[in-house]
């Protein structure tokens, strides 16, 4: 499920981790998990518009392989937030969050009592498909379930502080296209503004006791942010594999490509 993403973590080990969007596929979690090196796999259902039985059929698969799995939510609301959990996700991650009463209604969703107040449905995976009784069912799904919140807007920056000391965020991970949109600079990864924003989430998450995450534009940019205090990259993305795979096999081949 979610809960050894949580011990590395807490380990302060680097967390290496692959994103399936378009391509989500049952097979495609388990290469990554036969080829080895990443210990968690995110399914992006908010842009590529993920159904319930793509993501229960890709967390099986991660389970089956070893790895740990979270989903990036659409529009978020509570059906959103518990039915990947049902689904067998060991997380979930909230897009465009701004603010930390977004963050916080988040939680509640993803949580049960005491924390929140998740519809309680024993029948599913985290339940067992019904084998523990509710007390361990809780228990166990609110110790081990992964809360990750994004910040990929400038006015969750500005309230970055009072998001990452939220009870029970795993968590904050930083967008950086959306963020460097929504400050005015899309895509100028090196501008000023930019890295003040990361250091600024850097540093709340260091005050208050959690890690923060990224999604890196190059090798350079992603040591830069583990200098910084970084404890998880997202090191890949599955349409960039297919292109880089692509371009390999023409660049092997290029002889034959020629008009």
């Amino acid at each position: 499920m979610g809960l050894r993403l949580k011990e590395l973590l807490a380990q302060g080990k680097l967390v290496r981790v692959f994103c399936l969007g378009q391509l989500c596929h049952p097979k495609f979690v388990e290469l990554l998990g036969l080829r080895g090196g990443f210990d968690a796999v995110w399914f992006d259902q908010e842009h590529a518009g993920l159904t319930l039985p793509q993501i229960e059929q890709a967390a099986l698969a991660a389970r089956a392989s070893g790895l740990d799995s979270f989903v990036r939510l659409t529009a978020t609301d509570y059906a959103t937030v518990m039915r990947p959990l049902e689904a067998g996700a060991g997380g979930i991650m909230a897009a465009q969050i701004q603010s930390a009463a977004q963050a916080e209604e988040v939680l509640r969703w993803a949580k049960f009592h005491p924390r929140g107040l998740r519809g309680v449905n024993g029948s599913g995976v985290d339940g067992r498909y019904g084998a523990l009784p509710i007390g361990e069912y809780l228990r166990r799904a609110n110790a081990e379930t992964f809360v990750a919140i994004q910040i990929e807007h400038f006015a969750a920056v500005e309230d970055v502080e009072r998001i990452a000391a939220i009870p029970d965020v795993d968590i904050l991970f930083i967008g950086p296209a959306d963020l460097s949109q929504s400050m005015g600079h899309p895509g100028e990864w090196q501008h000023p503004d930019h890295w003040r924003a990361i250091e600024r989430v850097a540093g709340a998450a260091r005050k208050h006791g959690i890690h923060w995450a990224i999604l890196p534009t190059s090798p350079d940019y992603a040591r830069r942010c583990v200098d910084l205090g970084c404890r998880m990259l997202s090191l890949g993305l599955d349409m960039w594999a297919i292109h880089r795979g692509v371009k390999a096999f023409q660049d092997e081949y290029a002889e034959f490509f020629t008009n």
